[in-house]
């Protein structure tokens, strides 16, 4: 019996080196592009973050240093990440690009393997590797190689703290390791909280807490600075009306309404919202499904949501997808798949300067929103259609 088996296994070691060999082809033109762009524009996010490891080492201020112009960018991120970039500082640069771009795909490997696990089955290295490559292609995942991000890396942590059957690490850690160093993943306090999962939700809140006040003792200046100055100041994070906000009040700043009627507004629209969203996250039966929405939250109810926030993305389509059975939902997901990789928010952007009457200032702010308000219509797909059409499938059919 042993004997028989050792083929199949040995098959299956070759077909997973061929399936990560498709793969690196696939993204090596979007590595290369990314990774030649000119060296102003390039991984300039990775360049903060490295340089805000620079500032520990060097005992300079993490919160008042800007990268060079033209970016001009601030370290934005809770004083434990610019401790945990230290590594990265302690890179050469042209090393540190290559690291975080290769772990910006093993962070996508794992979200898809959690996301997509249920169509994984006995073709699972080819259907993985399809899969790597459409996700790959998503402007979301796009960006986080475009601009060196994290989002992707959270996207993981969050997912597999909630959906892995038997975890190795304590369930909760890894969703307060995310919300310590990007504060967005605390929607999955939230969560857990309403979903009554109490051992895992104090887990991940003293995780939370612990880093949070890990830096009060290492870095206290740069602790203080963060929490009672920079977090306080939403323009750090760069302008708050470009196109790449993409959450519910970036959409409405763009409106160019009154300050105090935008605030009520947006206070109006996240608290529906994030009820809609977090009661279908409750009573969603497939906890791929629940994350997506979750991960929804975190870019619709957070003040700025940039395009690359959207990472979420991928589990929203391993939810649709399911086990890949239903052509309906497999036709769902090549459209949510297919909107997702064109870049409409900028078709929007043209189509304001094209000027055209009384087209581009409605239809082209309305398409300028495409990714936020796609994202609206995915809670809405997750929450109440994904639901309505498992029972559908699931019902017999009368004679």
């Amino acid at each position: 019996m042993t004997g028989g088996d050792e083929p199949s296994i040995r098959r299956q070691w070759w077909a997973w080196a061929i399936a990560v060999l498709v793969i690196v082809l696939a993204v090596a033109p979007l590595v290369r592009h990314w990774l030649t762009n000119p060296g102003d524009q390039r991984l300039v996010d990775l360049d903060v973050y490295r340089t805000g490891g620079q500032m520990i080492l060097e005992g300079r201020s993490v919160y008042e240093f800007f990268t060079p112009a033209p970016q001009l960018l601030p370290f934005t991120y809770p004083p434990i990440a610019a401790l945990l970039a230290a590594l990265l500082a302690k890179l050469s640069w042209e090393s540190a690009q290559w690291v975080w771009t290769a772990g910006v795909y093993v962070a996508l490997g794992v979200a898809v393997a959690y996301s997509f696990r249920k169509v994984l089955g006995r073709h699972a290295p080819w259907v993985f590797a399809f899969l790597m490559v459409a996700c790959a292609y998503l402007m979301p995942i796009r960006d986080q190689v475009r601009f060196g991000q994290v989002d992707i890396l959270l996207v993981a942590l969050c997912l597999a703290d909630c959906v892995a059957r038997r975890p190795w690490w304590p369930r909760g850690f890894l969703i307060g390791l995310a919300t310590a160093v990007k504060l967005t993943p605390g929607v999955f306090l939230i969560y857990l909280m309403v979903t009554r999962q109490w051992r895992t939700f104090f887990m991940a809140a003293f995780t939370t807490a612990l880093l949070t006040l890990l830096p009060f003792a290492v870095i206290p200046q740069d602790a203080a600075d963060f929490w009672f100055s920079a977090l306080l100041d939403p323009e750090r994070l760069g302008a708050n009306a470009a196109t790449t906000n993409q959450s519910i009040r970036g959409m409405l700043i763009r409106l160019y309404l009154p300050d105090a009627l935008t605030t009520v507004l947006w206070l109006a629209l996240v608290a529906l919202v994030g009820w809609y969203g977090f009661r279908g996250a409750v009573r969603a039966k497939d906890p791929v499904a629940a994350v997506g929405l979750v991960g929804l939250m975190a870019v619709l109810l957070s003040p700025v949501a940039w395009i690359h926030h959207l990472a979420w993305v991928v589990v929203v389509l391993g939810a649709i997808v399911g086990d890949g059975r239903d052509p309906v939902r497999l036709r769902v997901a090549t459209g949510v798949w297919l909107y997702y990789v064109l870049p409409i928010p900028w078709w929007g952007v043209a189509l304001k300067a094209a000027e055209i009457p009384l087209v581009s200032p409605i239809l082209g702010k309305i398409v300028q929103n495409a990714y936020g308000l796609g994202a609206v219509a995915l809670v809405w797909l997750l929450a109440s259609w994904l639901p309505a059409r498992r029972a559908e499938t699931a019902s017999p059919v009368p004679v």
